[in-house]
């Protein structure tokens, strides 16, 4: 596999953790994770942000809704002057998304085409081989007809865990939507409204998944992010309350 723009940055500052780090490729890997989160900060921060007034504007949102009674191109337009009012821009929080992907993939490469053809690298981190899934072998047994021989490793759980606490934050929003849309004529907030609540538990469900087939060391880093990120949601909800 071929190493992209950010894939050899990324490959020489692991490197860089691990020859100034005892040679542990997990730290290093915790390491560049916290470095790469402080980078995106000034992205990730005024997304939090926005994530934070949308849920604030929700029971407005709702309120005009009702006022609009099923009039979506009228709740488009007073939604849009009530945006531009808060100074709110739903399409902030898309850009940190994309750049999260972007250096998942990256890193992902990384380990493809550097870190495991040759390098020589010590990948063993308490019982993680971070070249491979974090699986745990367990005696095999049949569950819908599927023979099951492995399960989800303690990091796997724990970012799939992470995912999931971070998710919930946004619980309360969901909930103001979902009662509204039992409120408003026609089916399709319901339907939107069904699709933010299943996105709740989707996001940690995929984590799984993906995790199934994923270097255990992309499980880590995504483990390490979303922790960061779940304490910068926390800080910034406590300090909008004090």
């Amino acid at each position: 596999m071929s190493c992209g723009v950010l894939c050899q940055p990324i490959s020489d500052t692991l490197r860089f953790f691990y020859d100034h780090l005892g040679h542990n490729l997990g730290w290093a890997i915790i390491s560049l994770t916290v470095a790469i989160r402080a980078l995106l900060t000034p992205l990730t921060t005024p997304s939090l942000k926005v994530g934070q007034k949308m849920r604030e504007l929700q029971p407005k949102l709702n309120k005009l809704k009702e006022e609009c009674q099923g009039d979506k191109q009228l709740f488009a337009k007073k939604q849009l002057e009530l945006f531009k009012e808060r100074g709110v821009n739903p399409a902030a929080g898309c850009l940190p998304q994309i750049v999260q992907i972007v250096i998942l993939i990256a890193l992902f490469q990384a380990f493809q085409s550097k870190l495991t053809d040759g390098s020589g690298l010590n990948t063993k981190f308490l019982y993680l081989d971070l070249t491979k899934p974090d699986m745990i072998s367990i005696p095999s047994f049949t569950f819908l007809g599927m023979t099951i021989n492995q399960l989800p490793g303690i990091f796997l759980i724990l970012a799939a865990l992470t995912q999931f606490l971070s998710s919930k934050l946004m619980m309360p929003a969901v909930k103001k939507e979902e009662s509204a849309a039992k409120q408003t004529p026609g089916q399709s907030d319901d339907m939107a409204a069904a699709m933010q609540t299943q996105m709740l538990y989707l996001f940690p469900l995929m984590t799984l998944i993906i995790g199934f087939r994923f270097p255990s060391g992309l499980v880590l880093y995504w483990l390490v992010f979303s922790l960061v990120m779940l304490v910068q949601q926390l800080w910034l909800t406590h300090e909008k309350k004090s």
